[in-house]
């Protein structure tokens, strides 16, 4: 959360004489796996990587992460997630949950140090807007801080797809979201209840549509899903009295089947989007409760941002005005993207606070 990969990570731990888990077990008197590092402080990223994918550290259990081919084979084989039996709540977390959940996020947006070694807190976070795609971190050994810039990921590939003007320097997108951050969360301190009076409306009545239209569909899958039966049955009939030769039955039912594995895989799509859409109606309250962890935000650190922000979005810059102006848009994290109504409004109330 604070913006380490692995191997950073396995750095720190060794300059602060971290034993490695496998020598901490060998003083436990515990069986171990795995031969003993050279030196008790020996960490790697792969060690870092698993411990921060395992979910026991939320006070779960998982089961089936393995098998093997033959009770011949000692070999095991790691098994996907999905195929994995969580037991919930079987011991004490030292993770909480949210934690957790965000953090397997940042891992599948993995960003590397450049050459110099640095890492910019926005790395994997920051995005183009047209093309949607990320942009890089680019800076130098003699480069001063404010000469460090992201550009579109695009912007050295030729042909249709490039963004030449996507540029923004590094201190000017944190000095605009620290900004944009502090007046949000000053927001929220002064007038939480209509904050969530205004969003829980905005998210319930997309929800409310998105809900509807995806419900109409699962029920009309779910129909399909008895008529197919049904038909099933009826060729089925028509094959053993005559009516359709069996050849005719096989090329019937096996495009039924293909129809019905469609349909099925269709229906669990959105009976998980229905399940995570009714979850959402929770996520103001939540995003309010992580905000009211920063009262005072004077600096923006790699935590809050991956706490508060989702993604930015960083647009072209517009010198129509004789000036360089750049939008950049900022999904929060739970909720989105504000509407531009909404921080006009965010504004207006801030500005009267300060002339009163």
């Amino acid at each position: 959360m604070d913006g380490y990969g692995p191997t950073q990570i396995a750095r720190i731990l060794k300059s602060e004489q971290v034993v490695t888990p496998t020598v901490h077990q060998d003083r436990q008197n515990q069986k171990i796996r795995n031969a003993l590092p050279a030196g008790p402080y020996d960490w790697n990223g792969s060690s870092v990587s698993g411990i921060l994918e395992r979910i026991e550290y939320c006070g779960h259990t998982a089961n089936f992460r393995t098998h093997r081919q033959s009770y011949k084979i000692k070999k095991t084989i790691d098994n996907p997630p999905e195929q994995w039996m969580i037991f919930r709540n079987t011991q004490e977390a030292i993770i909480d949950e949210e934690t957790f959940e965000r953090v397997q996020e940042l891992r599948k947006n993995k960003c590397r140090p450049t050459k110099t070694g640095k890492i910019n807190l926005f790395s994997g976070i920051a995005y183009c807007a047209d093309c949607e795609r990320k942009m890089y971190y680019c800076t130098a050994s003699n480069f001063a801080q404010r000469q460090d810039y992201f550009v579109c990921s695009t912007s050295r590939k030729k042909g249709t797809d490039y963004c030449g003007t996507h540029f923004i320097r590094a201190a000017v997108l944190e000095e605009g979201v620290l900004l944009y951050l502090q007046r949000l969360l000053w927001y929220i301190s002064e007038y939480e209840d209509l904050f969530r009076e205004k969003l829980g409306a905005k998210c319930k009545e997309e929800n409310k549509k998105e809900l509807t239209a995806k419900r109409r569909q699962l029920t009309q899958s779910q129909r399909r899903m008895d008529e197919i039966d049904r038909l099933f049955k009826r060729i089925y009939e028509d094959m053993v009295s005559g009516k359709i030769t069996e050849s005719r039955f096989d090329k019937l039912s096996e495009d039924y089947e293909t129809e019905q594995a469609e349909i099925a895989k269709k229906i669990e799509v959105l009976k998980t989007e229905i399940s995570q859409q009714e979850e959402d109606a929770e996520s103001v309250d939540e995003f309010i409760r992580r905000a009211k962890k920063y009262p005072v935000l004077n600096e923006l650190t790699p935590t809050v941002l991956n706490d508060l922000v989702n993604k930015v979005y960083v647009c072209a810059p517009d010198k129509s005005s004789g000036h360089r102006v750049q939008e950049v848009r900022i999904s929060l994290n739970l909720i989105g993207f504000l509407l531009e109504s909404f921080i006009a409004e965010m504004l207006n109330y801030q500005s009267r606070e300060r002339t009163a």
